[in-house]
């Protein structure tokens, strides 16, 4: 198989592979009216999760299934994910239950709003909850007035929810406030939560003729003789669920850009492009589901297309100074509520820019020194006369015979410098200490 045939059969399989990635997706109908959906929640709480929670809980609308029952067991995560599983909760047309196991499991952090948020909350015996105090994506405290700011917010949101569901709010907000935690017999005897059930059988006999309140009105359970349905995440929420970390979208970036930079510098090397396209699509299609700052992504974009410019126009490194700069601007300002670590990001930048630089002032260099092949490289070479110059004559010069010529009487053996060209000839003139 020749290259150019490989090469094709190469770019196929990888939009095959692309478009493999994006468009699996879970199982569509898995519930039926007579089923109780459980959704299993396992780990932090991030995009792919969000959109996995959301988009089982409309699956059981679809199919009018009786009851959403989310499994819950989380460290917590990203504020903006954890609204967006709050909302798909609290505007369910069928009522879900939150029920923090097995035993060991806990919900903190965001987890503490998504199981107050439920209309029904539950917890295992041996399970906690709390320690719902906002902190950064590293896990570092945020800095003291915007702390003041995110805090303020989240406990008046805690508080919100908790009242509307008839829930302790008091203790939410200092749940959000101090970081206080407490078990699941604390939290039903301090009306956190509804009930403590061991296992999921007791949670169901428990339910049974419960009332709840949804934005519909009121529904009576009846959970006796419920068929479970365990929704499963497809390859599609499993791939979004890693990439969704802003940690892995920013590396995406990085080898997305490495690798197109050198297919543009280096054409026909293909593997490179292959992989940085890949890495740039996986990019644009996980910042859907993270809260984007648009102006970040512009100048990222703009870093972009400074760094390929680099490859075509001497700008003696300017222009990669001025992507070095919107790159980084554009990596801290991507994400509007989360970051990627300074400690992260400071590493790659700099290895980043120091390729650049060092590439710039190659090509600096390679401008400033003499040419060393072609015509222009005689210019300022010593050769021995070979025939008298009188005006014209012949001299040895970088391994050649040539014809010269001369202002002055030049004798054989004599050494001239080379000083201009014309055509094939050269004009040269006595060189100093010119004999032998």
């Amino acid at each position: 198989m020749d290259k150019e045939k490989r090469n094709g059969w190469l770019c196929i399989f990888s939009g095959v592979f692309i478009l493999c990635l994006l468009g699996l997706v879970s199982p569509s109908m898995v519930a039926a009216a007579n089923d109780v959906m459980i959704i299993g929640v396992d780990g932090p709480i991030s995009p792919g999760s969000a959109t996995f929670l959301a988009r089982g809980i409309k699956e059981a609308e679809s199919v009018n299934a009786s009851l959403v029952i989310v499994q819950l067991d989380t460290p917590g995560g990203l504020g903006s994910s954890m609204r967006t599983m709050v909302k798909a909760i609290t505007n369910s047309k069928i009522p879900v239950v939150v029920y923090v196991s097995p035993t060991g499991a806990g919900a903190a952090s965001a987890g503490v709003l998504i199981t107050v948020s439920a209309h029904v909350a539950a917890m295992a015996p041996g399970t906690n909850i709390g320690a719902a105090h906002p902190v950064s994506i590293g896990g570092e405290d945020i800095q003291k007035t915007m702390s003041e700011k995110v805090v303020n917010d989240m406990a008046s949101y805690g508080r919100g929810i908790a009242k509307e569901k008839g829930r302790n709010a008091e203790w939410v907000e200092r749940a959000i406030r101090e970081s206080v935690s407490i078990t699941a017999d604390e939290a039903l005897e301090n009306h956190v939560i509804d009930l403590v059930a061991k296992d999921m059988d007791d949670l169901l006999t428990q339910l049974d003729g419960w009332e709840v309140t949804l934005i519909t009105g009121k529904v009576t359970l009846q959970t006796t003789n419920l068929t479970k349905i365990f929704y499963q995440p497809g390859f599609r929420d499993k791939l979004l669920n890693v990439i969704s970390d802003p940690n892995i979208v920013w590396f995406l970036m990085v080898i997305g850009l490495a690798g197109l930079y050198f297919e543009f510098s280096h054409p026909g090397a293909i593997f490179p492009g292959v992989i940085g396209a890949i890495s740039l699509i996986l990019f644009f299609f996980s910042i859907q589901t993270l809260p984007v700052n648009y102006t970040g992504l512009l100048l990222i974009v703009l870093a972009i297309i400074l760094f390929i410019a680099e490859i075509k126009i001497t700008s003696y490194g300017i222009l990669s100074i001025g992507g070095v700069v919107s790159f980084t601007l554009g990596s801290i300002m991507l994400f509007e509520d989360v970051g990627v670590p300074l400690k992260l990001m400071a590493p790659t930048i700099i290895l980043i820019s120091g390729f650049f630089i060092g590439v710039s002032t190659l090509a600096f260099r390679a401008y400033r020194s003499k040419p060393q092949s072609g015509m222009e490289g005689l210019i300022g070479e010593v050769g021995v006369v070979k025939e008298r110059i009188d005006p014209e004559g012949k001299v040895f010069v970088h391994g050649e015979l040539w014809r010269a010529a001369s202002r002055e009487r030049i004798e054989p053996n004599e050494k001239v410098e080379v000083e201009e060209i014309q055509g094939l000839l050269l004009k040269v003139r006595k060189a100093i200490n010119s004999k032998f």
